[in-house]
């Protein structure tokens, strides 16, 4: 039987002194949910690829970028199309930008925040239950780095885990094989503690760049929050 196809949708890339250590944002997922389980394949969305069809892969990852959704960008309308194209002929799974953009595409409603810069690792409460999820006790703690938010869920998503700051961190549609959030399972520690390094004065203050690199200290749910978007992708495509 061959292998899964999942195409991760590149919306964004870390800041090029990074990228030689930690590796682009498609690298990063690629290491959350394996190589070998996986055949992937990168569409460079950000520079105006997409996929010619839905059904070139059984799946899509949205990666994070440093762009909002209503920036006037050239190539977000089309990436937005394309997912609008894809709902039920592909799983989707948005991280961040990608969450908001999948939220924006179907309906919800993204801004840029009132409340600031979400950074460091953030505690989310599990609201619902869903088939991809494991039992464990139902709170996820996951590296945030987000001014814009999900403010208005689209019709057909449940929010499944919010936080005080978010409150619709994580989203999962009942009407088509999708799922999305806020936070950044695929970010390792070490990465996240160098993009704060890397916006510190700008535009994280210096209080808040120590206090959300002092959040890192503890351990954190991404494995387990990586588990869960395997069984997702597993259950979705079966």
């Amino acid at each position: 039987m061959s292998r899964m196809r999942i195409g991760v949708l590149k919306t964004g890339r870390p800041p090029q002194p990074a990228i030689a250590r930690f590796g682009t944002y498609p690298e990063m997922f690629v290491r959350l949910l394996g190589a070998e389980a996986y055949d992937w394949r990168t569409y460079a969305v950000d520079e105006g690829e997409l996929p010619s069809a839905p059904g070139d892969c059984h799946a899509y990852i949205v990666t994070g970028s440093s762009a909002g959704v209503y920036d006037p960008l050239p190539w977000i309308a089309p990436a937005m199309q394309f997912l609008q194209a894809a709902r039920g002929q592909a799983a989707l799974v948005g991280v961040c930008f990608g969450h908001q953009l999948m939220a924006q595409a179907f309906g919800g409603q993204v801004v840029k925040s009132p409340k600031g810069w979400g950074v460091g690792e953030h505690v989310y409460e599990v609201l619902a239950e869903a088939p991809w999820m494991d039992e464990r006790p139902l709170r996820i703690r996951l590296p945030a780095s987000h001014q814009d938010q999900v403010v208005e869920a689209p019709p057909g998503a449940e929010v499944v885990f919010a936080s005080e700051f978010t409150p619709f961190a994580g989203l999962a549609w009942r009407d088509q094989p999708a799922i999305s959030m806020q936070p950044h399972p695929e970010f390792d520690p070490a990465y996240a503690i160098s993009l704060i390094e890397h916006r510190r004065g700008n535009p994280y203050p210096h209080e808040q760049a120590d206090a959300a690199i002092a959040s890192y200290s503890g351990a954190d749910d991404r494995a387990r929050v990586g588990g869960w978007i395997r069984a997702f992708l597993r259950d979705a495509t079966s």
